[in-house]
């Protein structure tokens, strides 16, 4: 009998752009978009900076080309460098089902792959839509989530991308599955990257185990072989990361229907349980206009993974943008000096602004047990603020902003691209842009999409 892995591969070297639903396609070009906005403001950070220099020093072979620079690299390299644009501001789509990821940063894989090899728009969208299907749906697989083994779902992309990246390039369903045995048998992440003190890597382990696909694709198509049973068989996926498995649901009624119809975007740039809570209070001081100064004390009551991780003593006084952007009470308290979060949010001078820092102290957060039985179908939250004055104002929230049952709306979504874009690209370019990706099926070779990703402002 094949393996799961043999049998995903199947389905995805022999997977058409027909097959797509009217949706899935809608969800790809939107997805596409928000990660082509994120990967423009990420390319402003410093962490990028340093692998923009790095990889540009090492050189190569012309063929893919680096958004916003401009320079063209070997397309592993820019797998991994764009995709950490696209990572690196916390900023891209989220799915949170057992255990999180985020599958947009797969995108740069085949993206890059497809420009050398002159794909078109509709192999991009039929990549997309492939590479979201199998994250997502490993994603729902381990019970309990990858994250709760104290494993980072960096460890799911590599398993993951190469099916994106093989069918890109037309590869059979025997290399693919050569391509998925070769990555995900070499590529594993401690979550120790998002405990505790935060570092670069927090956002960098995911675009490498995008890199890891593509190049593992492109050994597979040369004859490299991996193990075909490295998520099922012995010592594989299931076998090493225990304690269960259900891997039905990596098969069952695939291209049947569409999971990328199911993922959420980001309507904050940070860490993905941040973000029901700040819907909430972004909400309640709207709806009340309360100042920091008018406010007493503010209590929150969470899931419990949510006050463990992001509420634990250190993140009462981040340092620096990686901690801050994972701290639930520091973006809780620019929420309520600000109204919103951008990337500025994270910018130095705010992380140690006297006015955001005051708040810090006025925030107490507790687990709540009932809360745990929702989650993750439902992310509840209750926030309750209480002012100078004695009254209390609550809010109950079960979905954050840009979750499927609560969309982020197009006006929100441009405002998101352009603010991040601003400094690379016109207001002009970034028109020709949302043209294009909503044009994208008829777009006959990538390179006229990446053409327009170079920094013109």
């Amino acid at each position: 009998m094949a393996t799961i892995s043999q049998q995903i591969a199947e389905w995805a070297a022999n997977a058409t752009y027909d097959d797509l639903s009217e949706h899935a396609i809608e969800m790809a070009k939107t997805i596409l978009y928000d990660s082509i906005g994120c990967a423009l403001g990420g390319s402003k950070t410093h962490d990028v900076g340093i692998m923009h220099g790095y990889l540009a020093n090492k050189g190569g072979k012309e063929e893919a080309t680096i958004i916003g620079s401009g320079i063209k690299l070997p397309a592993v390299e820019a797998a991994l460098l764009n995709a950490l644009m696209v990572r690196a501001l916390d900023y891209n789509d989220i799915y949170w089902k057992q255990d999180p990821s985020h599958p947009s940063d797969i995108i740069p894989g085949p993206l890059a792959l497809g420009e050398r090899l002159g794909k078109s728009g509709k192999e991009l969208l039929l990549a997309i839509a492939i590479g979201h299907e199998v994250e997502m749906r490993l994603c729902e697989a381990g019970f309990p989530g990858i994250r709760e083994r104290k494993w980072h779902h960096a460890t799911l992309t590599a398993f993951a991308s190469p099916y994106a990246c093989g069918r890109m390039m037309g590869l059979s369903a025997d290399q693919i599955a050569h391509a998925v045995g070769i990555s995900g048998s070499r590529h594993a992440t401690f979550g120790a990257i998002t405990a505790g003190h935060l570092t670069m890597m927090k956002n960098t382990a995911d675009p490498m185990a995008t890199q890891s696909g593509a190049m593992a694709a492109e050994l597979a198509e040369l004859g490299y072989e991996g193990p075909a049973h490295v998520i099922d068989g012995k010592e594989g996926l299931f076998d090493a990361y225990g304690p269960e498995w259900k891997g039905e649901i990596l098969t069952d009624g695939l291209g049947e229907t569409w999971r990328i119809e199911q993922c959420g975007l980001k309507s904050f740039p940070t860490e993905a349980l941040t973000h029901a809570p700040l819907t909430a209070v972004i909400e309640l001081i709207t709806e009340h206009d309360l100042q920091p100064d008018q406010i007493e004390g503010i209590h929150l009551k969470t899931i419990a993974r949510a006050a463990d991780i992001l509420s634990d003593p250190s993140k009462y006084n981040p340092q620096t943008r990686e901690s801050a952007d994972h701290s639930l009470p520091y973006c809780i308290a620019v929420a309520v000096c600000d109204r919103k979060i951008t990337p500025a949010s994270f910018d130095e001078s705010k992380i140690f602004d006297p006015t955001v820092r005051a708040q810090l102290k006025k925030l107490t957060v507790s687990g709540e047990p009932s809360y745990e039985a929702l989650f993750p179908a439902k992310q509840p939250n209750e926030i309750t603020i209480t002012t100078t004055d004695g009254v209390e104002h609550v809010k109950y929230v079960e979905y954050p902003m840009g979750h499927p049952e609560h969309p982020i709306s197009e006006a929100a979504l441009d405002a998101k691209f352009s603010s991040l874009a601003e400094g690379v690209l016109t207001a002009d370019r970034q028109a020709q842009v949302k043209t294009m990706v909503n044009d994208l099926e008829n777009v006959g070779n990538l390179s006229e999409l990446m053409a327009l990703l170079v920094k013109d402002a």
